[in-house]
């Protein structure tokens, strides 16, 4: 590779090798509010000028564009992305819900599917896995993640890296390039308020936020999106400590770096300079590719006149990208993705089965009074405003040309049972708001753009018609929730309560008396203080993909024992945001659960705790933990000890059981959280049976960034807890001599 690159390099012009430092994007894929223009694509591409097209997976647009490249200049093949976030056109569940199957093979199948999709359409680069810690619900893009701890973040993240670049990395013409975001630090936006600042000290972003990125280099990731945002002071796209120090001096990653949707040319807006300047800065911090603002193919070449960068920063990303081309083996073939007979491999019957498969595994249920599983002699009333809605299934970022094509919740349930089907309340009270949810992408992009009449039925009837529909049933299962659009990039919200229209609706149904079982699509966690207390069960199917209805019918009927748990905390209030179970201690600590008290840290108006705890989700059966045993009291830094709990299925229906290991370092140096996700497994236990789970620990599994930003385990006594959840939780002493 490096002989070939070199005598590659040679041969290029100046122009040449910035030109392969620009990326655009295809007219039509709007992630942000500089739009492209294929003509001026094919020119850029013609002349040299382009070294990456995305947002096409049109084989054949692709193949010409191609095709043009190879007649340019220098002749080098283009590579191709596309945000593929959870499946192409077969659809999985989003990255959130994903993340509360705990179970990783299953999420490395789900990206290894999505690779050979995309990569039948032309893509061989997707920008995915999202890996950002979120600990505030506000943020739309918490739906993209995996929840809000590094532990577990780290492992789904090597999961995705796996599954998209195939076995040891092997990236054959079924798998793609996997491009890591947003980094760094993303979602720890301030005020979960999207593209907003974000304030950590490096020890808190090391030890809180920072794994699933590392591990991701680890496990050898191709490329990484540099984010939106600034940290301490300097933004992340010319931010010299995160992309190259640590990025690449200490983790140790060599691929190369693009920038997100404009996020060069938005660094004039942070203060930072003009568009010359936060280009160079950008180039000489560790960027090596700018998508869609300009600044490299338009600034550079003065920039270097002018003495700003050097020719040797140019040649450093340059060679960046070529290394990738030929690792993906575009230089040996450059068709290799580029075969039209691939088509009959995308949304096929196979995929779609897999794809229930996972979701069936990422069906949390947070309530059931005993009404769960449902009869399938049952008459069913399915009302609310999310039944019909098959977009709503597929989720955010679901651009696929199938994902208007999910089973819905009323068609899945009346494949089982007799069911009526009632539209039963708007999304939101507020008309305006409404449209603006529905309607608001089209506006930004559509100047004029009106959309189909809304509020044309009064809510009084709609309510009224799902009430009769639930009066002749026995019992209501009511879907409600978010749409698509109420999540993912530009969906912040500052009200994570259910909508107050489906409140009405949820208020009316409980009236009549009738079990309601409340099927909740969501992207990310929502308040539902009033609903826990009023429905009868609660089943959170997140968006469940394209088998949506299918997926929820086998688990509201038995068919399927729920397994899933959750990966973020469900607040009580948005008072209590940023919630994260993995907190750490005042010196005026108060439990999470107990009542108000003066002079501790606590709320008047409510407990610290959330409603549904991390690592929380009931089953069809239950379960008893015994309390955790050591192999040893004692352990030398250098040696490991074994924890062990043994878990018993104490109900009737076998079942999976995730079994979750959690640490507290009691004295340190710094400051510690109260609990440490360090473990976890997930077990079949037949009914009756009892199964015991072993967690082997080292030095490693107890160490922190210290203030001194060293990796250290210090000597002293830990808490070493085993539960079902983060709250429940038994635990025994260890100390590190």
């Amino acid at each position: 590779m490096d002989r070939f690159i070199d005598d590659l390099m040679d041969r290029m012009t100046l122009e040449q090798k910035i030109g392969q430092l620009n990326l655009h994007s295809v007219s039509g894929s709007l992630t942000g509010m500089k739009l492209s223009d294929d003509d001026a694509n094919l020119q850029a591409v013609r002349e040299g000028k382009m070294g990456a097209l995305y947002g096409s997976g049109n084989v054949h647009y692709l193949k010409l564009m191609q095709e043009e490249a190879l007649k340019s200049g220098a002749g080098i093949p283009l590579m191709f992305g596309q945000d593929v976030i959870h499946g192409y056109q077969t659809i999985f569940p989003v990255p959130l819900a994903l993340s509360t199957s705990w179970n990783m093979d299953l999420i490395e199948r789900t990206a290894s599917i999505a690779a050979k999709e995309a990569s039948a359409s032309g893509i061989n680069w997707v920008y995915s896995p999202m890996v950002d810690i979120c600990r505030d619900a506000r943020w739309g893009r918490i739906v993209e993640g995996a929840g809000e701890d590094p532990f577990l973040g780290g492992e789904v993240a090597k999961a995705y890296v796996r599954g998209y670049q195939g076995p040891d990395n092997s990236l054959d013409n079924h798998h793609v390039m996997a491009c890591v975001k947003h980094y760094a630090l993303y979602g720890g936006a301030e005020a979960g308020r999207d593209y907003n600042s974000v304030f950590l000290s490096r020890q808190e972003a090391l030890n809180g936020y920072m794994r699933p990125y590392q591990q991701a280099a680890y496990a050898g990731a191709g490329c990484y999106m540099s984010s939106f945002n600034e940290f301490e002071g300097i933004p992340a796209s010319m931010n010299h400590y995160l992309l190259t120090e640590l990025l690449r001096d200490r983790w140790g990653f060599d691929g190369f770096i693009v920038s997100d949707y404009t996020s060069v040319s938005e660094q004039i807006a942070h203060g930072i300079g003009d568009l010359q300047e936060v280009s160079a800065r950008s180039l000489q911090a560790g960027l090596d590719m700018d998508m869609n603002a300009d600044g490299f193919v338009g600034t550079l070449e003065k920039s270097l006149k002018e003495g700003r960068i050097k020719e040797a920063d140019i040649d450093r990303a340059c060679r960046r990208i070529l290394e990738a081309k030929y690792k993906l083996g575009l230089f040996e073939d450059p068709y290799k993705y580029l075969d039209p007979s691939r088509e009959s491999e995308i949304y096929t019957a196979e995929n779609r089965a897999v794809a229930r498969k996972v979701a069936r595994e990422c069906q949390v249920l947070l309530k059931n009074d005993g009404v769960l599983p449902l009869s399938k002699n049952a008459r069913v009333a399915v009302v609310g405003p999310l039944a019909q809605n098959a977009q709503a299934l597929a989720g955010s970022w679901s651009t696929g040309s199938h994902s208007g094509e999910c089973v819905t919740l009323y068609d899945g349930i009346a494949e089982v049972v007799r069911s009526t089907y009632a539209e039963g309340s708007w999304l939101f009270l507020d008309k305006d708001l409404e449209e603006a949810v529905r309607y608001g992408m089209a506006r930004s992009f559509m100047p004029g753009f009106v959309g189909a009449p809304l509020h044309t039925v009064p809510q009084e009837r709609l309510i009224a018609e799902a009430v009769a529909k639930a009066r002749e049933a026995d019992v209501v299962v009511a879907c409600v929730g978010e749409t698509e659009s109420m999540n993912g990039e530009a969906a912040s919200r500052t009200d994570i309560s259910l909508p107050d229209a489906q409140r009405e609706l949820l208020k009316a149904l409980k009236a009549t008396g009738k079990p309601v079982v409340m099927v909740l699509v969501t992207g990310r966690p929502l308040i539902l203080v009033e609903e826990d207390a009023s429905m009868n069960a609660i089943l959170n199917v997140w968006s469940p993909g394209s088998e949506g209805g299918h997926v929820v019918a086998d688990v509201l009927f038995g068919d399927v024992n729920p397994s899933a748990k959750l990966t973020t905390s469900f607040p009580r209030s948005v008072g209590q945001l940023p919630l994260y179970y993995n907190h750490k201690n005042t010196g005026r600590p108060q439990s999470d659960y107990a009542p108000f008290k003066k002079f501790v840290s606590a709320y008047l108006d409510e407990i610290n705790g959330p409603l549904y705890p991390f690592g929380y989700g009931l089953s069809y059966t239950t379960y008893s933990y015994s309390a955790p045993v050591l192999s040893a009291a004692e352990m030398p830094l250098n040696g490991s000890v074994t924890a062990s709990v043994t878990v018993t299925n104490t109900g009737t229906r076998d079942g999976y059981e995730v079994v979750q290991l959690y640490i507290h370092d009691i004295y340190a140096t710094s400051t510690r959280p109260v609990k440490e996700l360090k473990g976890f497994r997930k077990v079949f236990i037949p009914a009756g049976e009892s199964v015991t789970v072993d967690f082997p620990l080292t030095a490693d599994d107890l160490s922190y960034y210290n203030h001194e930003l060293q990796w250290v385990c210090e000597p002293g006594d830990f808490e070493i807890m085993t539960g079902p959840n983060s709250r429940d939780t038994q635990s025994v002493q260890l100390t590190v001599r």
